[in-house]
């Protein structure tokens, strides 16, 4: 499974609704992400999630990437919780190292 594969089903798990606002463009071969840090959107009553997927390894680089982003800032003004999600693993199962509240 994909680290966003692995986010949606915790998500699912903890009871929101969630989709995927990261993009494939084709003939560019890239991902592009929603305001440029944002793989995955989930919501529930009262309360609106913006994570970053990725593998353990990047954790910190994902974390500098939403930092210095240009609009996170009104990302935070509109009250969104930001999380990193870094997947790895260990002894053979999937752990994730949850960076909660970038915001």
């Amino acid at each position: 499974m994909s680290p966003t594969e692995l986010s949606l089903k915790l998500l699912r798990e903890e009871g929101y609704l969630v989709q995927v606002v990261e993009k494939w463009i084709p003939g560019a071969n890239i991902r592009k992400d929603l305001f440029g840090f944002i793989d995955i959107v989930a919501i529930k009553k009262g309360e609106t999630l913006a994570v970053q997927c990725t593998s353990y390894s990047h954790v910190a680089e994902r974390i500098n990437k939403i930092t210095d982003s240009e609009n996170i800032s009104i990302v935070r003004e509109a009250n969104w919780r930001v999380e990193v999600h870094g997947w790895g693993k260990e002894k053979n199962r999937w752990k994730l190292k949850r960076r909660v509240d970038l915001s």
